[in-house]
């Protein structure tokens, strides 16, 4: 039966995988360094919205938006622990191209933003080594920490936990000692104000809610490596050890921080932090040492970021539906070259000022978090919970619900976001369709693997049933697109063109009628589009997936 738990791909290169056996806490700390690595960017709300209302989100979005994310995300690892995590569940439940779809989001997001962490790396220790303000010094040390990485992931997966535990255990104490001193030194209200004055409730909570759900985003990601675990059944426990710490972790010391060191309204990134709570309450130096707990969180989650990007490429390459030499490994079963990419352009990457890539990778995360919701939901009515023998919500109504409700906070926080990212966000979320297009003529996807079982429309060479597929993706975000520019006109009208005229300058992003113009046109279009696509997949395109029935097996027979 172990075969069962393989990809279906031709050439080798998950088969060759290193098995490796994993105990729930180790896979908790994958997920702390993914999720959280401390508390970093929390700073940030507190002006926004308050001191009050920063606190109040912090409790609200671990039980509305985290805690259903990490159950869906636990039976999904569950039901179908395959290499490349989403990339297996898309594929599984609701087809190729959303699948694809799928890997494409979250392994591109992470291949554009992970030089971040790199650069904040730089940034926190130049800091107390000025030498690091030179260009030409700060790129060698960026290559030397990209390169230490690099090589702790293509020595094994073990060893990318084992360095991410001691890591998420230094940062947990750091900040298990920042809640302690700063509730020791109490002298403010952590609650007041609730929102800034002179602010709305409305107002209080856009300026922040993005901020809050990136704060509790990466559940999906240790998944990725879920088909080289010898026992992924590990993982749902896992989720059940991290989400209450991740959420402590964010919320006691923003309460220390707030009592102890007050002056809500001069918190920031470039304001006042954690690390003022030692400085003020124990001493400069104690402040200045808290920046080595920055640090080390940015290498944590740089670290296991690296470990779960390079499998996303990989395991769609193992199907045909990326270049071939990404699903090379070594002797180990390590897939080496995805590695080796995935270092190669950070260490790019992280020369660059790139504000508007980044500001096209936040949908790219949200539209993650809806598609898999609709693939729990399709699970369970392919697999029935009643022929399972692995781990499942137990409750169908609470599982409808931990599907539901993130899909409609993912779209809300698209819109509240603001004009810029929501439109540039279909600019990277439509890139899935095109990329899709090319590589599966070029490559073939799963029509390469099995023929008779994933045929071809011999019109189109796309796999049978996608015209539908992208039929019906563009009327959801034609409509979306029409919807989402009559809300912003009315949510962003009364401030939104001064704003980002100031903002941004010159260019499409710093109008804001003629973002809206263009939304609703290009909302238009798609919309037309979608039906027009619809109406001749259904004459000419009928839809024939029904799963590949791996995983269904696998968890019926699993002792």
């Amino acid at each position: 039966m172990e075969d069962k738990k393989l990809s279906m791909g031709t050439y080798g290169g998950v088969a060759n995988m290193e098995k490796v056996a994993m105990k729930p806490i180790q896979v908790a700390f994958m997920l702390y360094c993914l999720v959280a690595a401390g508390a970093f960017g929390i700073e940030d709300m507190i002006p926004l919205s308050g001191p009050g209302l920063t606190i109040i989100m912090l409790i609200v979005f671990a039980l509305i938006w985290a805690h259903p994310i990490s159950r869906v995300c636990s039976e999904l690892s569950a039901l179908i622990p395959g290499e490349g995590g989403i990339y297996a569940w898309g594929k599984e439940t609701l087809g190729e191209f959303w699948g694809f779809s799928l890997s494409w989001w979250g392994t591109c997001s992470i291949y554009l933003g992970i030089s971040a962490y790199v650069v904040l790396i730089t940034d926190y220790a130049s800091t107390f080594i000025p030498a690091l303000t030179d260009p030409t010094i700060c790129f060698t040390v960026r290559l030397a920490i990209i390169a230490v990485f690099m090589i702790i992931n293509l020595i094994g997966l073990r060893e990318v936990s084992w360095v991410n535990t001691v890591l998420s255990i230094a940062i947990l104490v750091a900040f298990a000692f920042v809640t302690v001193v700063g509730f020791m030194n109490w002298e403010y209200s952590p609650v007041t104000p609730v929102v800034p004055e002179g602010q709305s409730i409305v107002d209080s909570l856009g300026g922040s809610i993005m901020i809050v759900i990136w704060m509790y985003c990466g559940y999906e990601c240790v998944s990725n490596m879920a088909g080289e675990l010898k026992n992924p059944e590990v993982i749902p426990k896992g989720f059940k050890i991290v989400m209450p710490v991740i959420a402590l972790s964010y919320i006691l010391p923003t309460i220390a921080g707030l009592v102890s060191v007050g002056h809500w309204e001069e918190w920031g990134t470039d304001g006042l932090g954690y690390g003022d709570v030692l400085g003020q309450c124990l001493g400069y130096g104690w402040g200045v040492g808290f920046l080595v707990i920055a640090i080390l969180s940015q290498a944590a989650i740089y670290n296991a970021y690296v470990a779960e990007g390079s499998r996303g490429f990989f395991a769609m390459a193992d199907d045909h539906l990326a270049p071939k030499f990404l699903v090379k490994t070594n002797k180990k079963g390590l897939p080496v070259l995805s590695i080796l990419l995935l270092s190669v352009v950070t260490a790019i990457l992280c020369q660059f000022d790139f504000t508007t890539i980044l500001i096209m990778l936040g949908p790219l995360a949200l539209m993650v978090y809806v598609i898999i919701g609709i693939c729990l939901l399709k699970a369970r009515k392919e697999y029935p919970v009643e022929e399972r023998n692995c781990w499942y919500i137990k409750s169908p109504v609470l599982a409808t619900l931990y599907a539901v409700v993130p899909m409609f906070i993912a779209v809300i926080g698209l819109l509240v976001n603001g004009t810029e990212y929501f439109l540039l966000g279909f600019v990277s979320i439509g890139s899935a369709v095109v990329a899709y297009i090319i590589i599966k003529w070029i490559y073939g996807g799963l029509y390469r693997v099995d023929a008779e079982k994933f045929p071809l429309n011999p019109k189109t060479k796309l796999a049978q049933g996608d015209l539908q597929r992208f039929g019906a993706f563009f009327i959801a975000f034609g409509l979306y697109a029409i919807v989402g520019t009559l809300f912003l006109q009315w949510y962003e009208g009364s401030w939104g063109p001064e704003y980002y005229l100031d903002t941004y300058g010159s260019g499409l992003i710093s109008n804001f009628w003629l973002m809206l113009k263009v939304g609703r046109i290009g909302g238009a279009i798609g919309t037309i589009l979608g039906i027009v696509l619809l109406a001749i997949g259904k004459k000419t395109d009928p839809t024939t997936w029904h799963g590949t029935g791996e995983w269904g097996i696998w968890a019926s027979d699993k002792k």
